[in-house]
């Protein structure tokens, strides 16, 4: 168990860096909605118009995509924090495989145009 014992801590610790800033603004805030054009509906200050399920282009759902490919790079990453010593040859390969396919289809996107703005 004390092998574990740094990977608790951090838990902890990260737990409490997390979840803090998101109670301490809750005793400051008030209860009372004194102007009730803050609980009316907008869209980047304007009135909503328009039909919404109109279609849209494919060019607004790029954005979370390029934002969700690093993730999971990272999270299968993990197995490179390991000694080098104590990982063997198909795990190095499975990483270069792995970032191989990243890496075509990073390339594939970026040859394609997806980044491009008009």
């Amino acid at each position: 168990m004390s092998e574990f014992a740094p990977i608790c801590i951090y838990l902890v610790i990260s737990s409490l860096v997390s979840l803090i800033p998101l109670g301490v603004p809750f005793p400051f805030a008030s209860n009372s909605s004194t102007y009730p054009e803050k609980l009316s509906a907008y869209e980047c200050g304007s009135d909503p118009s328009g039909d919404a399920r109109s279609r849209f282009d494919i060019r607004f759902y790029l954005v979370p995509i390029f934002f969700i490919i690093p993730d999971p790079e990272v999270t299968f990453s993990f197995p490179w924090a390991v000694p080098p010593n104590k990982i063997d040859l198909f795990g190095s390969w499975s990483m270069m495989a792995f970032l191989l396919i990243l890496t075509i289809g990073s390339l594939y996107e970026w040859k394609r145009g997806a980044s491009d703005r008009e």
